[in-house]
């Protein structure tokens, strides 16, 4: 297996899955460039609350980002040519919509507060740059 991060558009709605065992588990094809401008499916499964949620959440092309696990294969298509076959089992899911969140998380932690006597400084994104 691979950890890997992978951008691309969901393609089609994420469907939500209930297994034999009674867990449930979320699937979703991303379509991701791959460099030469050609574009590459990559099948995700997603078990872990926050992706399988975030993946819910999300419309037929938007935009995302993925971390967790690739597996690697070949298929071998109608016209007899050998693709790439791109599985991926996500532990994150990054999109636009979790900016302002992780935005606002990060200034809130910036904040100076007195800790043990000590006083935190805001961090220097907070700083207004002129250019």
């Amino acid at each position: 297996m691979i950890d890997a991060l992978v951008g691309g558009k969901l393609f089609k709605v994420a469907e939500e899955r209930r297994a034999a065992s009674g867990k449930t588990f979320v699937t979703a094809n991303v379509r991701a460039a791959d460099g030469e401008g050609e574009g590459m499916f990559v099948n995700v499964v997603a078990f872990s609350d926050s992706a399988k949620a975030a993946l819910l959440a999300l419309d037929d092309g938007d935009s995302l980002s993925l971390a967790g696990t690739l597996k690697i294969a070949t298929y071998e298509a109608r016209d007899g040519s050998v693709k790439p076959k791109v599985n991926m089992v996500a532990h994150g899911v990054l999109t636009a919509y979790h900016v302002s969140r992780k935005r606002k998380a990060i200034v809130d932690a910036s904040t100076p507060a007195r800790e043990g006597g000590v006083s935190r400084e805001p961090a220097m994104a907070d700083d207004d740059l002129s250019f």
